[in-house]
Formats: structure tokens, C-alpha cells, sequence
């Protein structure tokens, strides 16, 4: 049963008990096993006796909309059709052809829904397409929160700091871990398939079984980005549990000591996953318990607010889990409670004030933004950096600090900077657009952090990075030489 505190109704509907089917318009969790938002419609199909749809649809006009992103959402809906299949359960997988081709497919599904059930996702567009689509929608609308361990209401406001989220979520973290999602809400389950509005697939048809291969020419067809090209990387929840696998064979053990080390590389890879919903943190949690034969007993009983010793895992997993769990939350949350998060004005007041007594002052070198998008600058870490992007979709975690750092150096203003470092890594990461994507970029300006000392130009009391410093840190050699022009 999913808890109350994951489910926001989001309009005055009811539930239309004559209805033909319940309805999942699937926008977040993009994913069939620990999601929340398809255990409530499955209840809620149970309840009232009718049969499941699911609806995933992709359109053409998001922002940086390009092969790469589109190649990863595609490979997912690709291994939901047989599962949903076998289960009895309608599945329309959509890929918008032209901007506005889809206008009108969710209110050809919802016209004859007895509920509607989508996901709580505080992703950028995604809340105002919710709530405009709860305005018009004929039934109840009800979005369900499958996000992280923690629900999102359950935290009463942004946080200034990772320690002081880590407080709150470990004073209540033990509450949840007993509302865990079902593995597979699928299991078993022999339904009765849907019937289609008619003319539905006409207007607007599934997928074509070669488009969800990524056949030759398919995503050519579209009118998207062709220049951002797909990396050498799956999508799905297959792709994303085998990356899983992998990494608590390799990455895992070692990674307390060695996750800032760009050569070993222990970074688990599943940002992309997670944030396309293919993959649940809730999952990827009973993983990383299970490798190191963890139970709730082992837990801390009291809020400490450190890194390590509360989960009782040892260094390596406690050390991810903070990430998966504090790090990745604390940006969630953050979404959800601060909209406005991706904005200049949204810093902290101390970022703000400092950046701004700073911003005249003289900045020695300078780049526009086709020289940094091209990696076109005098710094060989840089441009590494920024190549690895382009290319692999990601930058290692330590080098996109000082990759974010130096754009605040080179450009004209913080703000800027801002929107400088916004439109590479939304353009290029696999996980851009994520809230911690943001929380990533933001913390260059000064959020989640503290005033350092010196005061420095340009900078100000905002934390300075250099690559000097970090060529003298890291043994850089193999890494420049793999992301060399």
C-alpha cells in the first residue's frame, strides 16, 4: 500500500466509477519495478475492478531536446512492452513526430478514465505540465510521489546545508524504510486489456517496434538535436540494473577512498538512470544493503548528522549512500520546495551579496560561449573536462566543481555564468536537467556551502578552485591523454 504522504490529489475530480479503465500517465518513474506511482494505479485498478493504461509519451519541444536524450527515454519504453504485455496491461509508448502532434493524447485517454494517477516529479517543466493538465482534467488526478527514500512533504523546507538535511532525514529516515515499495508490482498479475478510445492510434500511434530499437534513420526522422549524438550507453531498467551489478562488483568497495579519483573512476554510473526514472534510489538501496548484509537493526538511534557511522554499512557504502540518499534528496527537495531553483536570484543572500561586490572586478581571461562549448580555452584540465562532456555525456564528479568554477572565472558576470553552465550541461550530460544536476551547478555559486577565506576577486567568499591545484592533487595524466583533441 502506498503511504498517504506520497500521494498529492491535485484536483477537486472524482473517481468516475463508470469509468472503462484506470489510467498511469507515466511523466517521471519511467520504470515498472519500485514505483509507487504504478502500485497506486494498480490499486486503485483492483479497487474498482477495471483494467490498467499505461501512457508514456515523449515529446519533441522539451528544452536541448537532441538524439542523446531522446535515444535513452526510447531504449526504456522499448523494455516495457513485453512486461506490461504479459500482465494484461495496455501500454501506449508515444514519440512525438512533429512539435504539437501530440496536442490533445491525454485528453483522449483521460475522457474515459475512472482515475487518473501520475508521478510527483519536480523536474524544471514537469510540476506546471501537472498542474495544467489537473486543471482540465475531467476525473481525480492524483500524483504520486516515487522520487527517494524520504518522501518530499516529509521535509518542511530547503535546507542552506547537506549536514543539516542529513539531521532531518536521519531523524526519520527509520519511519519510512518500513513504507518500502514492491519490488515487482507486476508479479503475477494476469489483467484484461484496455480497450482504445476510438481512433486513438490512428491520430496518435505507438512507437514503431523499429523506432524502440533505434533502428537506422529512426531518431534521424525526428525534429530534434542530431548534433548531440547518442553515447555508448543503453537505456532502461535493464542497462541500468547490469550498471548496477557492475558497480557494486568494482566501485563499491573501494569507493570511500578512491570516488574522487579520476583515473580509478569509481563513480557507479547511474545518474543517467535515475534520472530518466528508470531505475529507483529504492532499488539501487536494497542493492548496496543486501552487498554488505546490512538490516535496520544495525542503524544508528539517534541523529548525528555525520557521514559515517549512522547507517552502521561501513565506509565504502555509507560513503555512497550519503550520495544516493543526503546529496541526492537534499536537490529533490530543493526542487520541490524552491522552484525558482535554477535562477540567479534563488543563491543564497551571502552568494549574492559577495558575487555582486565582486563582479567588476577585472577578469584577466576571458571566453564566449561557443569557445567553451567548443573547449577552446588555454587550460588543458578544462578542456578535458568539457571534451569528456561532449563526448561521454558526463564529467567526472571532482572536475566538474573546478569545470563549473572556471566558467565563473571567464565570463562577463555570475549570472552568466550561470546560464553559461546550464545550457553545456543541459545540452550535453546525461543527466542534465536533473535537480542535482542543479544542485551540482548552484553549489559552484555558493549554495550548500559556507564563505571561505581569502576573499578573492571575482570570487569573492565563494570557494575558489584552481586547476593547478588539482593537477598537483590528481594524477591527470591518462585522463588528459584520453580526453585530449
Amino acid at each position: 500500500m502506498v503511504p498517504p504522504s506520497r500521494i498529492h490529489v491535485k484536483n477537486a475530480g472524482v473517481v468516475r466509477r463508470r469509468g472503462d479503465y484506470v489510467l498511469y500517465w507515466m511523466i517521471g518513474a519511467r520504470r515498472l519495478r519500485y514505483n509507487q506511482g504504478l502500485e497506486r494505479a494498480l490499486h486503485w485498478a483492483d479497487e474498482l475492478g477495471l483494467p490498467l493504461v499505461v501512457l508514456e509519451a515523449l515529446n519533441v519541444d522539451y528544452p536541448f531536446a537532441a538524439d542523446r536524450h531522446h535515444a535513452l527515454v526510447i531504449d526504456g519504453m522499448a523494455d516495457k512492452v513485453e512486461p506490461l504485455a504479459q500482465a494484461g496491461v495496455r501500454y501506449h509508448p508515444y514519440v512525438e513526430p512533429s512539435p504539437g502532434a501530440g496536442k490533445g493524447l491525454l485528453e483522449a485517454w483521460w475522457a474515459r478514465a475512472a482515475v487518473v494517477v501520475t508521478d510527483e516529479a519536480p523536474l524544471l517543466f514537469l510540476p506546471r505540465l501537472v498542474a495544467a493538465a489537473a486543471a482540465r482534467c475531467p476525473c481525480r488526478l492524483e500524483a504520486v510521489d516515487s522520487v527517494g527514500l524520504v518522501p518530499l512533504s516529509a521535509v518542511a523546507a530547503p535546507h542552506s546545508a547537506a549536514v543539516h538535511f542529513r539531521r532531518a532525514m536521519q531523524k526519520i529516515i527509520a519511519g519510512h524504510l518500513v513504507e518500502a515499495p514492491q519490488a515487482d508490482p507486476l508479479a503475477g498479475r494476469v489483467g484484461r486489456l484496455a480497450a482504445a478510445p476510438e481512433g486513438l492510434f490512428t491520430r496518435w500511434p505507438a512507437a514503431s517496434p523499429d523506432l524502440l530499437a533505434r533502428g537506422p534513420g529512426a531518431l534521424a526522422a525526428l525534429p530534434i538535436d542530431h548534433s548531440v549524438a547518442p553515447v555508448g550507453l543503453r537505456g532502461g531498467l535493464v542497462a541500468a540494473e547490469a550498471r548496477l551489478q557492475r558497480f557494486l562488483r568494482q566501485g563499491l568497495p573501494k569507493y570511500a577512498e578512491e570516488r574522487s579519483d579520476v583515473v580509478a573512476d569509481r563513480a557507479s554510473g547511474l545518474s543517467p538512470y535515475l534520472h530518466h526514472g528508470q531505475i529507483a534510489a529504492w532499488e539501487v538501496f536494497d542493492r548496496v544493503a543486501a552487498s554488505v548484509d546490512w538490516s535496520i537493526d544495525r542503524m544508528a538511534t539517534k541523529a548525528t548528522a555525520s557521514r559515517e557511522g549512522f547507517w552502521g554499512m561501513g565506509p565504502a557504502a555509507e560513503s555512497f549512500i550519503d550520495e544516493l540518499i543526503v546529496w541526492r534528496e537534499l536537490g529533490y527537495t530543493t526542487a520541490y520546495r524552491m522552484p525558482d531553483c535554477t535562477s540567479y536570484e534563488s543563491l543564497p543572500a551571502w552568494a549574492r551579496a559577495t558575487l555582486d561586490a565582486h563582479r567588476d572586478d577585472p577578469r584577466p581571461v576571458r571566453y564566449g560561449f561557443e569557445q567553451l562549448n567548443q573547449a577552446e580555452t588555454h587550460d588543458p584540465v578544462w578542456n578535458a573536462a568539457q571534451r569528456q562532456l561532449r563526448r561521454d555525456g558526463i564529467i567526472h564528479n571532482y572536475l566538474r566543481m573546478l569545470w563549473g568554477k572556471k566558467i565563473i572565472e571567464w565570463t562577463p558576470s555570475p549570472e552568466v555564468a550561470l546560464e553559461t553552465m546550464f545550457s553545456l550541461n543541459n545540452r550535453f550530460a546525461t543527466d542534465g536537467r536533473d535537480p542535482n544536476s542543479v544542485s551540482g551547478i548552484t553549489w559552484c555559486l555558493g549554495r550548500y556551502d559556507r564563505p571561505w577565506a581569502p576573499v578573492r576577486p571575482i570570487f569573492g567568499s565563494i570557494r575558489y578552485m584552481s586547476s593547478d591545484s588539482t593537477m598537483k592533487k590528481m594524477k591527470l595524466a591518462p585522463y588528459l591523454a584520453e580526453y585530449a583533441r
